[in-house]
């Protein structure tokens, strides 16, 4: 008998688990989890390392600990080149192709670099070497921080401005560099003897370090030095300001689009055109509660639903009760009508939501004809389908589509 379709069962699971399975409390956040306590492991087992001490009586350790994360990170790597393949239908391009984009992509060569060069390392004897590519590994949790992914983003997408700011630093050292060799070459042979020499300290001076081990000492080269300080401060003023401000475009724009995808999930949202979600976003007000806080109770008018952005809520009703995480939205129904509450919600953990208010919702399809007409039309479908009866404020497959896998009990 074949194993051909298990095998490709197996790696479409796998794929499904190092690549695209991040809900919270899933088995693939679990295994993410994991690899991130690993590198943080192994990262300080090789800071020790480099402590004599500590080295000299914990070596042993230490260095089971070394090779058994970079074992796991090499199967990891393996398993990542072998199951990215399972994409390949989906995306309509050969499983080679998508094999090679992997091994030749930022986060595949930041997996590569993770394990290689300490193996390396390793069978080469360094000591001091395997230390310093022991902390390679830190630079995989970029798959894994949302917030380094964002700052890589913000670099590659100032790429060209960076390049300006450091081609004006070269030309400023290069400026400064040569004023001084003009003007201290004579006074000071051994510092300022040649232009190379002169530029160590227009790259100290321009970084605003001033080492003091190489100082002008002539009036005219200190009243350079004043322009060289100055210029230092643009220098480094300039590039931060990039960088600031595009990563804080780079987070703004990721917040946007996760708003954007929790909008589009909910069912009365669904078919909307872009304008009409964006309409809505503006709309949202964010709420923060406490873990044990209650946010709404049972049999409340219900003027209000939810979209939760980080965190996690219990809804208890009559019969069951669900957990809703980061990522999920309650309460579509009270936009339809007034209703109310279907049940208890309570947050399990700090919890930061996005409220819509009905009287706000229904002010905006006041003023938009088309999304008026497309609400009534879903209101009529949803209401009749809602379990609760006239009152209920959540239907069935509203919490079936907010939370693939609930946990119900009695």
């Amino acid at each position: 008998m074949s194993t051909q379709p298990n095998a490709t069962g197996f790696r479409d699971r796998l794929c499904q688990l190092l690549e695209h399975d991040h809900m919270p409390h899933s088995a693939g956040s679990r295994v993410a989890r994991l690899i991130v306590a690993i590198i943080i492991v192994d990262v300080l087992a090789m800071i020790l390392i480099s402590v004599p001490e500590i080295d000299a009586r914990f070596d042993l350790v230490l260095t089971l600990i070394d090779r058994a994360a970079l074992t796991l990170f090499t199967l990891e790597y393996l398993a990542r080149l072998w199951a990215v393949a399972a994409d390949a239908p989906q995306r309509g391009i050969s499983a080679r192709r998508l094999q090679l984009n992997y091994v030749f992509s930022s986060l595949g060569v930041i997996d590569v670099l993770a394990f290689l060069p300490s193996w390396m390392a390793m069978f080469m004897g360094d000591r001091a070497t395997m230390v310093v590519c022991g902390m390679l590994p830190f630079l995989k949790l970029v798959r894994y921080s949302p917030a380094m992914r964002s700052l890589l983003a913000a670099l590659q997408s100032e790429r060209r401005a960076l390049f300006g700011c450091l081609v004006i630093l070269v030309g400023a050292v290069l400026l400064f560099a040569s004023l001084l060799y003009g003007i201290e070459h004579d006074v000071q042979p051994d510092k300022f003897g040649n232009v190379p020499a002169a530029m160590w300290w227009a790259i100290v001076t321009l970084g605003t370090v001033g080492y003091g081990d190489v100082v002008p000492v002539t009036a005219m080269g200190r009243l350079v030095s004043v322009f060289a300080i100055v210029g230092g401060l643009i220098m480094i003023a300039l590039p931060v300001a990039i960088v600031a401000r595009a990563f804080a475009d780079e987070v703004h724009r990721r917040d946007f689009v996760v708003t954007w995808s929790m909008l589009a999930r909910v069912p009365l949202f669904s078919q909307l055109g872009a304008e009409e979600i964006a309409d809505i976003m503006r709309l949202l007000r964010a709420q923060t509660i406490e873990s044990s806080e209650i946010l709404v109770r049972r049999g409340e008018p219900a003027s209000s639903m939810y979209f939760i952005t980080a965190g996690e809520v219990e809804i208890e009703m009559p019969t069951q009760r669900v957990r809703l995480a980061e990522g999920t939205f309650f309460g579509e129904i009270a936009l339809l009508r007034r209703a109310d509450r279907s049940g208890t919600v309570t947050a399990t953990r700090k919890t930061r939501l996005l409220a819509l208010d009905a009287k706000d919702f229904h002010a905006l399809i006041a003023r938009v004809p088309a999304l008026a007409a497309h609400i009534e039309k879903t209101a009529k479908a949803r209401l009749a389908d809602t379990p609760d009866g006239p009152k209920g404020d959540i239907a069935a497959e509203e919490i079936a589509l907010a939370s693939p896998g609930p946990t119900s009990s009695d």
